[in-house]
């Protein structure tokens, strides 16, 4: 029992590092987009959605998945435990549908380059994100309201998963796929282009290597994304078999997939040296030192 319990201890402390780096990690993401107009462009203001998500996901789905255990939220109809499901259902949901959106947004910015600045506005990407926040919100209320179903949870149960695996992980997951493989084709092609134009002038160059290495960076957060969540709805194909079998397998891959909220701005700190910069700023008092919010950070 002693065992059990430093093993426990120390459980929750791992669990409660992940929870504030991943709640300081996304504020500082949050904060350089909102404070430094340099980052005011349609792909921040993705990025930023995405970092909302994961700043909740930090500050509300860890401690909720830490206060309840998992086997009763998914066997037993508790108000409490359903209210958990809906906001880690919610975020998860719009988390995908964030990343569909940036890819969207790199589509257009390496395969149609020209018409990239007319297509994807400021005003254009604020109404994805809220768009994908949307539908998220319509996804957590459906399973909110199917706790009120008077059904067995066999039946109510089941079709939740079903419906919410459908519309939260592989429907945007096969628009993910599509779209970055339409990019890296596109990309490569590009690449092989200015290797062989050698009167290409440097501004061209330097846009291109930017665009360049932002759709590298952002398809290494979507990768990674999908790798830590493609465990835990796979094991939602094992609910009809065994109870035991879905309690063995959701309770660490649950964690697994909520960690990768941890790791999205350690990626942009170290692909994008402005996300670095603002970081050093905003930890260092920078900002509070003076106007630095028109400060180049290339």
């Amino acid at each position: 029992m002693a065992l059990f319990n430093k093993l426990c201890v120390l459980l929750y402390v791992v669990l409660i590092s992940l929870m504030l780096i991943t709640i300081c990690g996304n504020l500082l993401v949050i904060i350089s987009i909102i404070y430094f107009r340099y980052l005011h462009t349609p792909t921040n203001y993705l990025i930023l959605s995405l970092a909302v998500a994961d700043l909740l996901i930090g500050a509300l789905i860890f401690p909720l998945s830490m206060t309840f255990s998992l086997k009763p939220c998914v066997y037993i109809k508790n108000f409490f435990c359903n209210l958990r499901n809906t906001f880690d259902i919610t975020i998860s949901v719009s988390s995908l549908l964030n990343l569909c959106c940036i890819s969207v947004d790199r589509y257009y910015a390496v395969c149609h380059p020209l018409i990239y600045k007319t297509k994807i506005t400021d005003c254009v990407a604020v109404k994805m994100g809220l768009g994908s926040w949307a539908v998220a919100m319509l996804s957590g209320t459906f399973v909110f309201l199917m706790f009120f179903i008077p059904d067995e949870c066999d039946t109510s149960c089941t079709f939740t998963l079903v419906v919410t695996s459908m519309v939260g992980y592989y429907i945007p997951t096969i628009v993910l796929l599509s779209m970055y493989s339409k990019i890296l084709v596109v990309a490569l092609r590009q690449a092989r282009s200015i290797h062989n134009t050698t009167s290409q002038n440097t501004k061209s160059k330097a846009v291109s290597s930017k665009e360049r290495k932002a759709t590298k960076t952002m398809t290494i957060v979507i990768g990674i994304f999908l790798i830590f969540w493609v465990p835990v709805f796979l094991s939602y194909s094992f609910y009809p078999l065994d109870s035991f079998i879905l309690y063995v397998l959701l309770e660490p891959f649950n964690w697994f997939s909520l960690s990768n909220s941890m790791l999205n701005p350690f990626i942009y700190a170290f692909f994008y040296t402005w996300f670095r910069r603002a970081f050093k700023m905003i930890i260092s008092g920078k900002i509070f030192q003076g106007d630095v919010t028109n400060i180049k950070l290339h």
